[in-house]
């Protein structure tokens, strides 16, 4: 009888310890690295841009990054959605100035997207081609 209840509490043990480990392998928090190309971007409400690549699993090649405003000026300030699928989109705003630098913020969303995070750096070469470097974060309660 003692050896089956020894051998209960090591077999709950690995359990607990398969559980931390499945855990710290899906990170809540990290590095975002995003590339997208604008080649059928119209400048329009609606207008679009697709990622190239991204860092992060949720964040898929051919995601689409919807603007809500017009681009006006020499600057763009916009909502956007990061649409992933159906259901699946974050949720954010854009600021940039009239070399294509600025910043995106996003908070939210739905799907995969409904306790993230993210702040990122914007950047071009050629007004086609953009970058997103920051930081992402899941809220712990999701």
């Amino acid at each position: 009888m003692k050896k089956l209840l020894v051998l209960g509490a090591a077999l709950v043990a690995a359990a607990g310890i398969s559980v931390a480990i499945a855990t710290a392998s899906s990170p809540r928090s990290g590095e975002l690295h995003v590339t997208k190309e604008c080649s059928e971007y119209d400048g329009g409400p609606g207008a679009f841009c697709t990622i190239t690549s991204s860092s992060l699993k949720a964040i898929k090649v051919g995601s689409k990054v919807i603007y809500f405003q017009a681009a006006a000026g020499s600057t763009f300030d916009s909502d956007l959605a990061v649409v992933v699928g159906p259901g699946d989109y974050a949720l954010g705003h854009v600021t940039l100035d009239a070399t294509g630098s600025g910043v995106v913020t996003l908070s939210g969303g739905t799907g995969d997207f409904s306790a993230f995070h993210a702040k990122v750096r914007v950047s071009t070469n050629d007004g086609l081609n953009f970058t997103w470097d920051g930081r992402y974060s899941f809220d712990h309660d999701h």
